[in-house]
């Protein structure tokens, strides 16, 4: 899922960080963002393994963290024009929604990164019921993209 870009951003690191990626290649873009995502898909696993059995909140915080990296990372610089269709590791499951809908993205961005934020917050305490709670809304936020945004694989 796209991020949405940081308020915090200097005009300066735009430019630099928008220059870089004027020069990836379509295939590269696609393979960076399929990483970025089976990076989270793991450590989702990692925390689902936890809620549901033996709780280890350092194993949980690592993970939470890992997740919220990710989704503050500025992927969505990673969606380029020409990348809604195309190989990376494998072919792409981006809907070409994703390229026009910039309002839906948005939400689905701005909420998918606040859940993990907060994630990694809930994590940090360290109390397994309400990271069992957290999590199940930071899976919501995941599967809120995937619905409007990602073609179902065959």
């Amino acid at each position: 899922m796209p991020s949405p870009r940081s308020s915090r951003k200097t005009p300066s690191s735009s430019l630099v960080s928008g220059a870089a990626v004027a020069q990836v290649k379509p295939e590269d873009a696609i393979k960076w963002r399929q990483s970025g995502y089976a990076f989270m898909a793991w450590n989702m696993g990692r925390i689902k393994a936890n809620v549901d059995g033996t709780y280890n909140k350092d194993e949980v915080i690592k993970a939470a963290n890992a997740i919220q990296a990710i989704a503050n990372s500025g992927m969505g610089a990673l969606y380029l024009p020409g990348t809604d269709k195309g190989k990376g590791w494998k072919e792409t499951r981006v809907k070409p929604e994703l390229f026009t809908d910039k309002e839906g993205v948005g939400k689905v961005a701005t909420n998918f990164v606040q859940q993990a934020n907060e994630m990694a917050k809930v994590a940090a305490a360290g109390d397994a019921a309400a990271t069992k709670v957290q999590f199940g809304k930071l899976g919501e936020s995941c599967k809120g993209c995937h619905d409007k945004f990602r073609v179902d694989e065959k």
